[in-house]
């Protein structure tokens, strides 16, 4: 008798199990076409040279509003904005993403940045721009192919991404903190200017450049 009436709770049990995997393969789906919609569209990249494995915006993708944390660089009588690897030129009645010109000086490396070596030198790597260190920060330089440079090297592991110049003083920057250091929230896992407020105290960080090799 026992068994008999066991078996309605076996057909609940596995409708219930039914209903669970079914409900998990639609979150799933919801989740894949959230990342679909974001990233596997046309206004949208992604860079997996030398491992680097990041997207960006794609050249022409249009902003009405500069991100948080924006740098403003001026070159040859033309005014960029640099922002985690993406440059932006003003246009029209907003920004349009774009290729920064050779010999343009940014003080800091986009975050995550690939270094590869090439013909004994070091170059940064992001979002198809090369960087090289120079007086007052990184000059972007020419494909180093097309500049003809030496086939390139294995690249070493990946360094890690360089934090930004020291932040002003400011109320939605830190301060107190003695010069050549770089400030870091915990919350937002992000330096300054990348991101311009911290719900907690600002952490100071040692200044250090890039790792020679």
């Amino acid at each position: 008798m026992a068994a008999v009436s066991s078996a309605p709770a076996r057909i609940a049990a596995a409708v219930l199990a039914a209903a669970l995997v079914t409900s998990i393969a639609h979150a799933q789906e919801r989740h894949d076409r959230r990342d679909s919609e974001r990233f596997h569209t046309p206004h949208w990249a992604f860079d997996d040279r030398y491992h680097h494995n990041h997207y960006y915006p794609v050249p022409g993708y249009a902003v009405t509003v500069l991100p948080a944390g924006h740098i403003s660089v001026t070159f040859r009588g033309g005014h960029f904005y640099f922002h985690s690897g993406v440059w932006f030129e003003p246009r029209g009645h907003g920004f349009v993403v774009v290729r920064p010109p050779a010999g343009i000086v940014v003080p800091v490396l986009p975050p995550g940045y690939t270094t590869v070596w090439i013909a004994g030198a070091p170059y940064y790597y992001a979002n198809d721009v090369y960087y090289m260190g120079s007086p007052g920060g990184y000059t972007v330089a020419q494909p180093p192919m097309v500049a003809g440079a030496a086939p390139v090297e294995a690249p070493p592991p990946a360094a890690p991404a360089s934090p930004p110049a020291p932040a002003p003083q400011s109320a939605a920057a830190p301060g107190g903190t003695p010069p050549g250091m770089w400030y870091y929230c915990e919350s937002a896992k992000a330096y300054y200017p990348y991101v311009t407020e911290c719900s907690e105290n600002w952490r100071p960080v040692p200044a250090a450049p890039p790792p020679a090799r």
